[in-house]
């Protein structure tokens, strides 16, 4: 290899961090904001973990499983479809654990667990032909409070402090955007999610941390 493709290489593989690789896996730290893989959904998009990993191992990779965008952490591929379909069976058949870190608005109890279906939500382009009578789908999250804080700001009117947990989510099921949906029914948001959270905490965060993403990382 000429020392111009060394550098190209060793470029890519700057641009994505690996943290384990094998004969057969691949896992890297997908950061906030990246898609998984080209879409529809943002078509000025230049930069996908699924390419960026591609480029960096030299060989073709498969996704086992997805993360949102807005949510950072643990993503890994196979190097082969047939690893690829071994392993998606394992998780559709949840024999993989699946651990998230989230930072949510006020003080949540120190462990329990949802069991709320969540009803089909379409994405106005992915899911532009999709059955939108779809029943809700069964959707169970653990969840342990890993630490809390009070802080003296007053984010909303009602409240002279404002508290925040520290919480570890393991979801039992697989549902789009199932977390974030789940810690909102239970009126404890994940800061910095724009979709399910609250704004106002967002923005706090935004000013006096500039913390500008949704505030979820898969750990294991």
């Amino acid at each position: 290899m000429s020392n111009k493709s060394m550098e190209i290489q060793s470029s890519i593989a700057n641009d994505i961090d690996i943290i384990y690789e094998d004969e057969y896996l691949v896992a890297i730290n997908k950061e906030e904001g990246l898609l998984v893989h080209r879409s529809w959904l943002d078509k000025g998009e230049t930069r996908f973990a699924l390419q960026l990993t591609r480029d960096a191992v030299g060989c073709h990779v498969f996704p086992v499983h997805r993360l949102d965008r807005p949510t950072s952490g643990v993503l890994l591929f196979a190097k082969s479809a047939a690893v690829a379909r071994s392993l998606t069976e394992t998780f559709t058949e949840r024999r993989v654990t699946k651990q998230y870190l989230a930072v949510v608005r006020g003080f949540i109890p120190d462990k329990g667990t949802i069991d709320y279906a969540l009803s089909f939500k379409p994405d106005a382009i992915t899911d532009k032909f999709a059955n939108l009578d779809k029943p809700a789908q069964e959707a169970m999250t653990h969840w342990q409070r890993l630490a809390q804080i009070e802080l003296p700001f007053a984010v909303s009117r009602k409240h002279d402090t404002s508290r925040y947990s520290l919480v570890r989510l393991i979801p039992k099921t697989g549902r789009k955007h199932q977390l974030r949906r789940h810690m909102k029914h239970l009126f404890h948001p994940i800061v910095g999610d724009t979709s399910h959270g609250d704004g106002r905490h967002n923005r706090f965060f935004r000013s006096q941390y500039e913390c500008t993403r949704c505030c979820c990382m898969r750990s294991v």
